[in-house]
């Protein structure tokens, strides 16, 4: 490990996350990747991430996995408004202080009005969550919409 990671830097590719929100400003700083159909976020786990046994909270899994698949299903339709209809968590482990929190949508598929996504959450490579939504286009793609996906 080298002394930035140590010191919570992240992995390769990953950069601050370009999108901030009142919700997620205590949590900062949260970080992201782009690729051609995902938004990947992650952050290293701190003690105000977590719940009182020292875990990450669930609502921070649930918020955050909610976020990652909104802006991938947004990238998908290029940069389209939308709004979570449904989203489902299920929690398969956790996760401690200092270990790397990634999430990354592995699956979208758009129609017209309505969009749907699922995510995987792991904690330093091991999976901790996998997370399901729906998603309803509220306005279609514009070029300031584009700009900020």
């Amino acid at each position: 490990m080298t002394q930035d990671r140590a010191a919570g830097a992240p992995p390769d590719g990953f950069e601050r996350h370009f999108r901030t929100s009142p919700l997620t400003d205590p949590w900062e700083p949260i970080y992201s990747r782009k690729t051609e159909t995902s938004v990947i976020l992650g952050l290293r786990l701190r003690k105000e991430h977590c719940n009182s046994r020292g875990f990450a909270h669930g609502g921070l899994i649930s918020a955050l996995a909610d976020n990652a698949m909104g802006l991938s299903c947004g990238l998908a339709l290029g940069g389209a408004r939308l709004v979570t209809v449904n989203l489902t968590v299920d929690y398969l482990d956790s996760a401690q202080i200092g270990a790397w929190f990634e999430i990354e949508p592995t699956f979208v598929r758009t129609g017209r009005t309505i969009c749907f996504a699922q995510a995987f959450v792991t904690a330093d490579g091991a999976p901790i969550a996998r997370a399901n939504a729906v998603f309803r286009v509220m306005a279609p793609p514009t070029a300031e919409n584009r700009a900020k996906s």
